[in-house]
């Protein structure tokens, strides 16, 4: 029995839409998860053949499991997972039980955000960056010599989805910041703050070929944290800047010796320059599968899975149009009653889907990383700006009701 382990999903989005994915291509699919949540739910996994709870930080225990599915007679093809921090756990296992082609090395440095901002040191598209280990330096010390680059980011160097990333604007803020995330981190990152507009690059890595396979705008609403409120694939780009944007991709994919493997580029243009904010050895979360499916009609979970198996992805553009992603928040803390004008919202024209994601009696609050969205409206056009109109105007339909806590 040919099967596909996956390493952890969640409950939506793009690493759900591969499990999807391989159980439509004929495989049998298997997912290991430590999320107790997801055995007492198991019947809202049918595209899931067998779930497994592993502790995930037991490589062990994962070994162990993998053997297991072996002696009862299924033939592991694959390894994966679609899961930020789980990327490369999947392909070094894949490199132990079955034939693996994705570049281990370059996965392991793009999901640490120290190793890759050490790798692109003095590289034009990455920005100045500071490190700092409280056993290096007091924090008296190490404020005074990055106060000369305010304002600053500061993250924690495994951040993912906007969660434990700060703007400090002035010394207190960069104090504040620092002090906040070492309660939870051994190490802060201090990176530049780039002013411009931000777009997300979605590629896949065959036989070393870059293949951008999207390029999207992003909307950036500051809340707490940066959080991106919007997503507007661009199908018509010029070809002036598509060519800057696909020089500076490939160089920095050149620096991480990428031979094969999936991937988004988070990038600002300042002043004419295309600077990396991030890299993950992925595709992006959320909506995103969804957005190039309605727009481009190319399932990329799914030739991200083919790429990985040894096949050739199929990336022709079945069809080309705008797809706006308007993202839902809540302005207050509170417990879920009740969620009002999704139907309405469906109907409008041009939109695609509506998609909540919480769910009654479940606690929502203002967004301090991208998992606290509560949803979206995908809309689509052959006019940007009406897609993202659209998208607007039937997310105005959508109400939470909250019971205060």
């Amino acid at each position: 029995m040919r099967t596909i382990v996956f390493i952890e999903t969640n409950k939506s989005g793009s690493s759900r839409e591969a499990i999807k994915a391989a159980e439509r291509l004929g495989y049998f699919t298997v997912l290991f998860t430590n999320k107790q949540r997801f055995i007492h739910q198991r019947t809202e996994f049918p595209d899931v053949h067998q779930m497994i709870l592993v502790e995930l930080s037991n490589y062990d225990e994962l070994r162990e499991n993998l053997n297991q599915l072996q002696q009862q007679g299924k033939q592991i093809i694959g390894i994966f997972s679609f899961v930020h921090s789980y990327v490369h756990l999947a392909a070094v296992l894949a490199e132990e039980f079955c034939t693996s082609i994705v570049s281990t090395d370059s996965i392991f440095i793009m999901e640490n955000k120290v190793l890759t901002r050490e790798l692109l040191k003095g590289h034009p598209n990455s920005p100045h960056y500071a490190l700092y280990n409280p056993d290096d330096f007091s924090l008296e010390e190490f404020i005074d010599q990055a106060k000369d680059y305010l304002p600053l980011i500061v993250k924690c160097p495994t951040s993912a989805g906007s969660k434990d990333v700060m703007l400090a604007n002035n010394e207190d803020q960069l104090e504040l910041a620092i002090q906040d995330l070492l309660k939870k981190h051994e190490q802060i990152l201090l990176e530049e703050y780039l002013e411009g507009p931000q777009y997300l690059i979605e590629v896949l890595v065959h036989n070393r070929k870059v293949h951008i396979v999207a390029i999207i705008e992003q909307q950036i609403t500051l809340f707490q944290r940066f959080i991106v409120t919007g997503y507007c694939l661009l199908p018509n780009i010029n070809q002036r800047m598509y060519n800057r944007i696909f020089e500076a991709v490939s160089s920095i994919l050149q620096a991480f010796q990428m031979r094969n493997g999936a991937c988004h580029l988070e990038m600002r243009l300042v002043n004419g320059v295309w600077k990396l904010i991030e890299i993950n050895p992925r595709i992006s979360g959320g909506a995103m599968n969804r957005i190039i499916e309605v727009g481009y009609g190319i399932n990329l979970v799914e030739e991200t899975i083919q790429l990985m198996l040894g096949n050739e992805p199929c990336l022709t553009k079945k069809h080309s149009k705008y797809v706006y992603a308007h993202y839902l928040t809540v302005d207050s803390k509170g417990k879920l009653s009740k969620v009002t004008g999704k139907e309405l919202s469906s109907q409008y024209p041009g939109v695609e889907e509506v998609y909540i994601k919480p769910r009654k009696g479940q606690i929502v609050r203002p967004p301090l990383s991208m998992g606290d969205r509560c949803g979206y409206i995908l809309a689509s056009s052959s006019n940007k700006i009406q897609a993202k109109r659209m998208a607007i105007r039937a997310a105005s339909n959508i109400t939470f009701y909250l019971d205060p806590l």
